[in-house]
């Protein structure tokens, strides 16, 4: 079944992957209500080719906000919410784990309380079509071995960190809000994310900004955990037919099918690097590569299975890892102007994930994901 949908209201449409949804969306013709905290991940830089769109609207609201965010989603009259806002850093939340249970959890409570009384407003006619979308992670599946195993929806959670316990618990708040009270839900839990716009604290943009910067490239343990790695723009028309055609109660996985190590990872982008931008003294990008302590509860595996999402919506990747990676380089090389404010404002590449009582000896950051 696919439902019609007009009006959608984003939260956390100035990070990430939300910048790429709204883009996505407004692109395709979906007006948009952008609601974000604008934290120190959310820009709305990312958001400046359709910032004067007459489709798009934005909202500085904090999901935590009950009252505000009914306001939002009856002002607006949106037929759809597409849940993203999170706090969603694994390292901030091993050295913080307050706000990721501030955001994730309080602040989707919150916001399925106000969903809920609007959903209720509503007249049966647009009942019937109306969606709460919560984007959710493959991180509260926990670990997998090196060696065999996919997560599927039927994967029972595990969450290893604090960032993912708090996703963990969000998730299964919607879904009590479905069973318990009949909101019409669909969930989905999507590999580790890469492309332009990426926070420059993650694994991709971190070792681009760091080899361009001359800085060492830090590897947690031997570089060994592997991770699934989706591009961010197919991640977006995923959620689009997660939302439309997706059947309410059912979770959805998606994934890039393009496994790698850490090392794979940051070693094909050093190679990349020095075809494309050569240091400057003549030697190779791998050699700033340096490893380091392996930060807490690191995970050593994660794989989807997406056969779900590919049988029942119609969604494939439509990105290689190899074809993305190039194309997120590129963007890093042409587009100065979004992320040296931030490295110069906001992070600059200082390690993280120490734990609330570790004492901290390495100054960088390790490029693990």
């Amino acid at each position: 079944m696919t439902v019609t949908i007009s009006r959608v209201l984003v939260t956390g449409g100035a990070g990430f992957i939300g910048s790429a949804v709204c883009r996505h969306l407004t692109r395709r013709g979906y007006g948009v209500v952008n609601v974000d905290k604008l934290t120190y991940a959310g820009n709305l830089q990312s958001l400046k080719d359709i910032a004067g769109h007459p489709a798009y609207t934005f909202i500085k609201a904090d999901i935590c906000d009950e009252a505000a965010m009914l306001e939002a989603m009856t002002a607006h009259g949106v037929d759809a919410v597409m849940h993203l806002a999170a706090e969603s850093h694994v390292d901030r939340s091993i050295d913080g784990p307050a706000a990721f249970v501030e955001t994730n959890v309080v602040g989707t409570f919150r916001l399925l309380g106000a969903t809920l009384s609007y959903y209720r407003s509503l007249p049966p006619e647009r009942r019937a079509g109306f969606r709460f979308h919560h984007i959710s992670t493959d991180e509260v599946f926990g670990d997998l071995p090196f060696d065999e195993g996919v997560f599927t929806e039927e994967t029972p959670y595990a969450p290893s960190s604090p960032y993912s316990a708090s996703k963990a618990a969000s998730d299964h708040f919607v879904r009590a809000w479905h069973a318990t009270f009949g909101l019409p839900v669909v969930l989905s839990n999507c590999s580790n994310n890469y492309g332009p716009f990426h926070f420059p604290e993650k694994l991709i943009p971190l070792v681009i900004l760091n080899a361009l910067e001359e800085k060492p490239l830090p590897i947690y343990g031997q570089g060994r955990n592997v991770r699934d790695w989706l591009f961010v723009e197919d991640h977006a028309s995923a959620l689009e037919l997660v939302l439309t055609r997706g059947r309410p109660g059912e979770s959805y996985n998606i994934g890039g099918r393009a496994e790698r190590t850490n090392l794979d990872v940051v070693e094909t982008i050093c190679d990349i690097l020095d075809r494309k931008r050569p240091r400057a003294g003549g030697g190779k990008y791998r050699e700033l590569i340096q490893f380091v302590a392996d930060r807490p509860g690191h995970d050593r595996r994660y794989a989807i299975d997406a056969g779900k999402a590919e049988r029942e919506l119609g969604w494939r990747p439509a990105t290689t890892f190899d074809n993305g990676l190039e194309r997120t380089i590129d963007w890093y090389l042409e587009n100065g102007w979004w992320w040296r404010p931030l490295r110069d404002e906001r992070y600059a590449g200082q390690r993280l994930g120490g734990g609330l009582s570790v004492e901290r000896t390495n100054p960088a950051t390790p490029a693990g994901a």
